[in-house]
């Protein structure tokens, strides 16, 4: 059922200024980015390797679920290989089911729980369409 941790998501008071410090100080290549409706950019994915991503959101989000800590660790996203079946067998272990299954932006198949603590986790399939896949496709062999 699980393919492995899909990404890490971290709220950032300098979108761009993280952007950098992951590309240019760590090694990982920007894999995409998405924007608002303005055309600002609200989120930038860094390819650590095959499926594997650092997800960086800006803080200035009206999404941010955590004022108080608006720069900080977001949610864990563990990538699976059917969302549907996934989401049958954690509902059926009584786990708790924060949305039903939807698709994402990004076009990935998706649904969130949440640990004992209240920790976000997102349950994501990555069908070749999502932009995840896309980015799997196009920076596979970069040696980092």
């Amino acid at each position: 059922m699980y393919k492995g941790l899909g990404h890490l998501a971290f709220w950032c008071a300098d979108l761009e200024a993280s952007a950098a410090y992951y590309r240019d100080v760590l090694g990982f290549p920007e894999a995409f980015r998405m924007y608002d409706e303005g055309g600002k950019a609200k989120l930038v994915y860094m390819y650590v390797g095959p499926s594997q991503f650092i997800e960086l959101f800006t803080a200035e989000s009206p999404k941010v679920p955590h004022p108080e800590r608006a720069v900080s660790y977001s949610h864990l996203s563990i990538e699976v290989e059917n969302a549907a079946g996934a989401l049958d067998v954690l509902r059926a272990k009584g786990a708790p089911i924060d949305t039903e299954l939807k698709t994402g932006e990004s076009k990935c198949k998706m649904f969130w729980s949440h640990d004992p603590d209240g920790n976000a986790i997102e349950f994501m399939e990555l069908p070749s369409a999502s932009l995840q896949a896309q980015a799997n496709a196009r920076l596979a062999g970069t040696k980092l």
